[in-house]
């Protein structure tokens, strides 16, 4: 069963390789480009995008006005978020040195590059820096939570959890103590050679 499970991990890591490479292909075929680190356009794509830009103006006249009446509600959210952000950066930098767990870099999860995109108005950029931020926050407090649950408890649930994290399937097997005590024995003495 064992083999069954890491042979279907091993299938999920290369269809997302496939994905990768088909992304990769669309941002060639959308002519994307990097170089140094810094997304650029054709001199043709950047003016249709340009054209396709909406005036803030009209933007803000065209909003539902229950629209318009929701975004305190949702900008609301920022002030979470941010404490979130900071209390798990402090809780890793904190107890992840003490229990040997490696560190989640931020910067892999927090992605602000689409205010490149010239057919997005102020409003628009805006709207998606905070998104980007949210989820952003949210990733990488799931990695932490991950990495975090790994260590203490790698356990599966006996029911299916839905959106699990990635580890979640290198967890051992609900009811399986054997195999728990001996995960369990690994990590809390990692330079300890396996039995």
């Amino acid at each position: 069963m064992i083999a069954t499970i890491n042979d279907l991990m091993d299938k999920i890591r290369q269809l997302e390789a496939e994905l990768d490479a088909e992304v990769a292909q669309r941002r060639i075929d959308l002519h994307v480009g990097m170089e140094k680190g810094r997304i650029f356009f054709e001199q043709e794509i950047l003016r249709r995008h340009r054209e396709l830009r909406t005036r803030l103006s009209t933007y803000i006249l065209n909003a539902r006005p229950l629209v318009v009446l929701t975004a305190p509600v949702i900008y609301a959210l920022i002030v979470p978020f941010v404490l979130l952000d900071i209390f798990v950066t402090i809780y890793q930098a904190i107890c992840f040195p003490v229990y040997g767990i490696p560190k989640v870099r931020r910067a892999d999860y927090l992605v602000f590059d689409r205010h490149h995109l010239a057919y997005l108005n102020a409003l628009e950029i805006i709207n998606c820096a905070y998104c980007s931020y949210g989820n952003g926050v949210i990733a990488y407090v799931r990695e932490i939570a991950g990495r975090t649950e790994k260590h203490w408890c790698p356990i599966k649930h006996a029911r299916r959890v839905i959106g699990a994290h990635p580890r979640y399937a290198e967890f051992v097997d609900y009811g399986d103590a054997d195999a728990y005590r001996k995960l369990s024995a690994q990590m809390q003495n990692p330079n300890k050679p396996a039995d």
